[in-house]
């Protein structure tokens, strides 16, 4: 009965500007999407998609994955394996409810995970929605009444009640942000074009946007101060009241909020070009709306860019509560609340190191866990780590994390396509 009371909710929710828009005139065709297609999801009519293929599970690439697992370095009493194989698995939103996983990607896909059985392996992978075309559907997330939203490069949507009925190839939408609107579209780029997405204690939706450069020209910093770009932007979950949170940040692939103190924390990503030692990676908290966290004036932390040295920086900058290793690419982060783990890793934050990309001596490739106590971040270190070798090979890179319904930490990878879980069964 309960689930069956919020997937009603959900759907009720999303009935009044469903039903304005089956009353208005047709919507203008979105960049990538049959019109015809969004039109009938929107008004809840089937469009006559066949189901997407099922991902295999099984076979030498599963089996060659928990080859490179068996290699993985973690604390005593942890144990890592492979969840899911996913293509291109990027940002993780775990269903409040049934625990279905919806995975983003930068390829024009958003999968579904089912473990049906619970026994924390995945029985079944799909594409989600097949008959809509995405667009670097990066940022998957839920709002507090089980709407599933999805960011791409241009476009919101949301999907009510997906955990529910995500089985059905055709599911209902609502376009929150139309194509074309999220971020102007001449500053559409392949470029720091991940967006991710969070639900804050307001109950309005916090999407960071990079901005497309690796230090943008000074002509470009009024637009994106005004649009977001480089910052974080908030919304009700209808899309409006929209406005900028937060900016001076380059570009940021992950945040979430403490439950401590309601502050939100992210990541970001420094300048290249600067040295393999500088500038350092960044982890942020945002105490309140309209803060500067200092970028393009400084490249990382403390470290002014060359673009900007003779410029004077904002008053009031907000520098990073803990300063990550160089380079390293933090994007994925979550606040652990579970009770899994050991208590030493409760209220801290797990973040997913990508891997350098521009470094002589390769760097990351690794989960680390930051301790957080009253508001403040400790000494960043290692957690799990092994996907890069001595020789400067990527047998792996990790993009997200999440938190599993039993407490087990989530990690997704997108160059070997695929979900690992790491429990806790004590030492």
């Amino acid at each position: 009965m309960r689930r069956f009371g919020l997937a009603s909710v959900a759907l009720a929710a999303f009935l009044a500007p469903l039903g304005a828009l089956a009353q208005s005139a047709p919507p203008a065709a979105d960049a990538g999407s049959k019109v015809d297609t969004l039109e009938k999801l929107q008004g809840m009519q089937s469009t006559g998609t066949a189901a997407g293929a099922e991902i295999p599970q099984t076979g030498k690439r599963a089996d060659a994955i928990r080859k490179t697992l068996s290699k993985i370095k973690l604390p005593a009493g942890f144990k890592i394996d492979l969840y899911a194989i996913v293509p291109d698995a990027r940002q993780i939103a775990v269903g409040p409810n049934a625990g279905v996983l919806f995975v983003g990607t930068r390829k024009t896909k958003v999968y579904t995970v089912t473990d049906r059985d619970k026994d924390r392996v995945a029985d079944e992978v799909r594409p989600f929605a097949p008959g809509v075309t995405f667009h670097d559907p990066n940022g998957v997330c839920f709002s507090r009444d089980g709407v599933l939203f999805i960011a791409e490069l241009n476009r919101l949507l949301a999907f009510p009640a997906a955990e529910f009925f995500y089985e059905n190839p055709d599911v209902a939408l609502n376009v929150v942000v139309k194509q074309g609107e999220l971020i102007p579209p001449s500053e559409e780029s392949f470029n720091h074009s991940a967006h991710v997405c969070k639900f804050g204690p307001d109950g309005k939706i916090y999407i960071a946007l990079g901005q497309p450069h690796n230090v943008p020209p000074k002509e470009k910093l009024d637009l994106y101060h005004k649009t977001g770009l480089g910052g974080i932007i908030r919304m009700d979950p209808l899309g409006k009241d929209r406005e900028v949170y937060a900016t001076g940040i380059r570009n940021s692939v992950g945040i979430d909020f403490s439950r401590e103190d309601k502050s939100l924390w992210f990541t970001d990503n420094q300048v290249d070009g600067m040295g393999d030692d500088q500038p350092p990676g960044e982890l942020n908290r945002a105490s309140k709306a309209g803060e500067n966290f200092g970028f393009p004036w400084y490249g990382g932390g403390k470290t002014r860019t060359v673009e900007y040295k003779d410029e004077t920086p904002p008053k009031d900058v907000v520098f990073p509560q803990a300063e990550m290793p160089p380079h390293a690419a933090d994007l994925g982060m979550t606040f652990y609340n579970a009770k899994m783990f050991p208590e030493s890793y409760r209220g801290g934050i797990f973040t997913a190191e990508h891997g350098s990309w521009n470094r002589t001596q390769p760097l990351g490739a690794r989960v680390m866990f930051t301790p957080v106590k009253d508001g403040k971040a400790g000494e960043p270190k290692p957690f799990a780590e092994g996907w890069l070798t001595g020789d400067g090979e990527y047998l792996g890179r990790p993009v997200d994390v999440a938190v599993l319904q039993d407490g087990s930490l989530l990690v997704s990878d997108d160059t070997t396509g695929a979900i690992y879980r790491i429990s806790y069964e004590g030492k």
